[in-house]
């Protein structure tokens, strides 16, 4: 059922919160995953409720969904996190309702995570174990990337200390991916890890459509068709950081009102067609709202570059991406690749957009983890390279097209795995 009717399992009590460690389960229960909701797939998965940590220390109720082959592991089993680009600000758009069978993914217009779903049943196929955090917490805090990091690492630990994931507990191999909202989480989980999670083994991270700087998208959405998406997730960030309730209270012109109002319960899709093409700067009685002091201090927060990854990172970024600008994506490697320990793999890709390279970068991302989990060492120190178009990587197509025949049968009902 929808989380709003099923308060028990993703609101449990305050101090059944506050008595559990960082990652540790409250509840778990079976579930049945689907393919837009309506193709079951052959799989074991659980739901897990867990606790984590909020941006000023607090302890907060969680939600994983964490899954695996029907077949056992030869060997140790990696384990993949993937985060969606969830986007959303209602509660019914969290990936753990949406995956399930009989929801009402494909009607609430989550389209990355009805559609993208196809990533973790490949993952699994391969053999991996795989976790999709729910990673905007109990508010549904889109955009509070910090916070979303917090809950991506609290979700490895619950999905390692699951006794029927099979796993090898913090010596398990973690890789994470995610693409744009997903990148978010990805990119604040691999730079908090060294001081949140560092007993996690995580071998490499791979990201795309990177936001890296979330109040430079703000002012790129000036009357562009991702005005309607990147306003939600100001929207979605105030719930985390109460410190720009003065912008909002006191200088949102009565559209502007309107236009958060509408946005406040929406999904990915609907949330992005409310008002696209409007220019921010209109909706608030103030000229460059997100230049207010208080606003600054939020955006500096929320934007990556507060310490280096220490593990392997790759990084794909669209040149001409209309949604996140690549400037601040340039700055950000610039920034991490000025430490002597840093291991990035950057990739510019001039030819595709931000929706496009969503697609394209999957078989790139698994190549790159697959290689981390088999043990085979990533590249020393950094690399920039600029590709015309990812297509044209052989790699791409080596990796995925494999994967088309096995998927197909998953659907058809086989089981994962064998």
């Amino acid at each position: 059922m929808p989380p709003e009717l099923d308060p028990g399992f993703y609101r449990p009590a305050q101090g059944i919160v506050a008595s559990k460690q960082p990652g540790e389960i409250i509840a778990a229960r079976q579930v049945h995953l689907a393919y837009a909701a309506v193709l079951p797939i052959n799989m074991d998965a659980w739901q897990l409720s867990f606790r984590s940590t909020n941006t000023r220390g607090e302890p907060i109720p969680a939600v994983t969904t964490v899954m695996k082959p029907r077949t056992p592991a030869v060997g140790s089993r990696p384990l993949l996190s993937y985060q969606f680009a969830e986007d959303s600000l209602g509660q019914y758009c969290r990936p753990s309702y949406l995956s399930q069978v009989g929801s009402i993914g494909p009607l609430a217009g989550s389209s990355e995570t009805t559609s993208l779903f196809a990533v973790p049943i490949a993952a699994a196929q391969m053999g991996w174990a795989v976790v999709v955090t729910d990673t905007q917490g109990p508010d549904q805090a889109f955009g509070a990337g910090p916070l979303q990091g917090q809950i991506t690492l609290d979700g490895i630990r619950a999905a390692e200390n699951f006794a029927p994931m099979q796993l090898d507990g913090a010596d398990t191999k973690v890789g994470l991916t995610g693409y744009s909202g997903g990148a978010l989480a990805t990119g604040h989980a691999a730079e908090l890890h060294s001081t949140y999670a560092p007993e996690l083994n995580i071998v490499g991270v791979a990201e795309g459509g990177i936001p890296a700087d979330v109040r430079a998208a703000l002012k790129m959405a000036r009357g562009n068709a991702g005005s309607g998406i990147i306003f939600a997730g100001a929207v979605g960030a105030r719930r985390e950081y109460p410190a720009l309730d003065n912008l909002f209270d006191n200088y949102l012109t009565p559209a502007g009102q309107l236009m958060v109002a509408a946005k406040e319960n929406l999904c990915q899709v609907p949330t992005s067609l409310v008002l696209p093409f409007v220019d921010l700067d209109d909706i608030f009685t103030i000229p460059n709202p997100f230049d207010d002091p208080r606003a600054v201090e939020v955006m500096d927060q929320i934007a990556m570059g507060h310490s280096v990854p220490d593990m392997p990172m790759f990084m794909l970024h669209a040149n001409p991406d209309w949604l996140l600008p690549i400037a601040p994506v340039n700055a950000l490697v610039d920034n991490y690749c000025s430490d002597p320990t840093a291991r990035v793999q950057y990739l510019r890709d001039h030819f595709s957009e931000h929706l496009t390279l969503d697609v394209f970068a999957i078989p790139l991302f698994m190549k790159f983890l697959a290689d981390r989990f088999a043990g085979i060492p990533a590249v020393q120190g950094c690399t920039i390279d600029d590709a015309g178009s990812v297509l044209l990587a052989p790699e791409l197509w080596t990796t995925l097209l494999p994967q088309i025949g096995p998927f197909m049968l998953n659907l058809l009902g086989k089981p994962v795995g064998e």
